[in-house]
């Protein structure tokens, strides 16, 4: 369901945007004059033969006006023999869209399937995935219909790719921040009507950014791993120009604009974590910082009531997190699972005998064996019921649940 109103809404934008297109976008006939150096150029994007108010006819890809170059008369008479034509919707272009759109959804399906991810996808990543995707797509095609960033070395520069991936990233991981990098590149070249620049670079910029943001540990690094995208940024369209001929002329304000929307991404991504991690409910490395604390209410309240529960998920927490980092896992989220593994406890300590003083009697020696068990199988329950009272991250809760097997 989620998939399909998100191929609903992307085919809503790429309807409005070929149903509102003209046969020359996003330009003003009273900016051009005869003589006047084009400062793009312009293609015809349909056939119109000439008629008596307009003797000039034009063919379907017939470049109109050439960037650099002066207006002829000719020039004019054709950008203005495009101008009042009716709008149209082309219903070719449109289907291309649609085609295109489905074929990205079934491979995010793919992508993001329990054999290629290696772990079952919760809807609230999905979700969030969704939302960036139509923003992404969205921005993308107004960018394509206005002037200043409809050329291919100037549209990315407004596109929030990088704040996409680098909230994915933090959220749910690298793993899944690299596959989406794929799909928000795809969505902006479908978007972007197919131009392999715009489609290449924003690749490059999204793998990097999924990349980078693994290292982060404290909110301050996203400062460092802002700079470094824009940075690499700057790199990739000096890069991509070469590649493509094209010349410096107006390099500069493009590559300040690119180091801006790397620069800015990250800054963003800080803001709008606070909010997503309360909505979502994830385990992202800051809000596992944040409960990587014995002082927090909970765990006082446990070290005065069960004291001896206490000191064990203090061991255990050693424990876990130490043998995580050695295969390879989280060893953080392990560390702060265990801390509140067992504070189902602190209801019945006196029921668990790491905290009996030595020589107490313990409590089940006066209760039915059945009784006994309940009790001691109910710490789990309990515990579970405490950590979502207390909000903590789903990951941790199903380490609760799990931890007896």
């Amino acid at each position: 369901m989620l998939f399909r109103s998100v191929l609903l809404g992307a085919m809503a934008l790429s309807f409005m945007d070929i149903s509102s297109r003209e046969t020359v976008v996003s330009f003003s006939l009273d900016d051009y004059e005869i003589g006047q150096i084009a400062d793009r150029t312009i293609y015809a994007e349909k056939s119109l033969p000439a008629d008596m108010s307009n003797t000039v006819a034009i063919e379907k890809g017939e470049k109109i006006t050439r960037k650099g170059f002066p207006i002829t008369e000719e020039d004019y008479r054709k950008l203005e023999k495009m101008a009042v034509t009716p709008v149209y919707v082309d219903y070719r272009a449109f289907g291309n869209s649609v085609l295109f759109l489905m074929l990205l959804i079934a491979l995010w399906v793919l992508l993001f399937s329990r054999h290629s991810l290696g772990r079952k996808v919760e809807f609230k990543e999905l979700l969030l995935q969704g939302v960036l995707f139509l923003i992404v797509y969205a921005t993308t095609v107004f960018a394509e219909k206005t002037l200043l960033f409809s050329s291919p070395y100037t549209m990315p520069v407004i596109i929030p790719s990088a704040l996409s991936v680098f909230l994915v990233a933090i959220l749910f991981g690298q793993i899944s921040a690299t596959y989406f990098s794929f799909i928000i590149a795809l969505c902006i070249f479908g978007a972007a009507r197919f131009q392999s620049l715009v489609f290449l670079f924003e690749l490059a910029s999204c793998l990097c950014a999924s990349r980078i943001i693994c290292h982060i540990r404290a909110k301050m690094d996203m400062i460092f791993a802002s700079l470094m995208l824009s940075l690499l940024n700057i790199v990739f369209m000096i890069i991509f120009r070469i590649m493509f001929s094209e010349n410096f002329l107006d390099m500069i304000p493009v590559l300040a604009g690119l180091a801006f929307n790397g620069f800015v991404s990250g800054i963003l991504a800080i803001g709008l974590l606070v909010p997503l991690e309360t909505i979502l409910n994830t385990a992202s490395v800051f809000r596992l910082r944040d409960l990587n604390d014995v002082t927090t209410p909970a765990l006082k309240n446990l070290q005065v009531v069960a004291s001896g529960t206490y000191n064990h998920s203090l061991m255990v927490a050693n424990l876990a997190e130490s043998a995580a980092n050695e295969i390879g896992a989280d060893g953080l989220l392990a560390r702060i699972a265990a801390y509140y593994h067992d504070i189902g406890k602190m209801d019945q300590p006196e029921y668990f005998t790491e905290n009996l003083p030595a020589g107490t009697k313990s409590a089940h020696d006066g209760i039915k064996p059945s009784l006994s068990v309940s009790v001691i199988r109910s710490h789990v329950k309990k515990s579970v019921e405490k950590a979502r009272a207390m909000h903590l991250p789903q990951q941790i809760i199903d380490i609760i649940a799990q931890h007896h097997g």
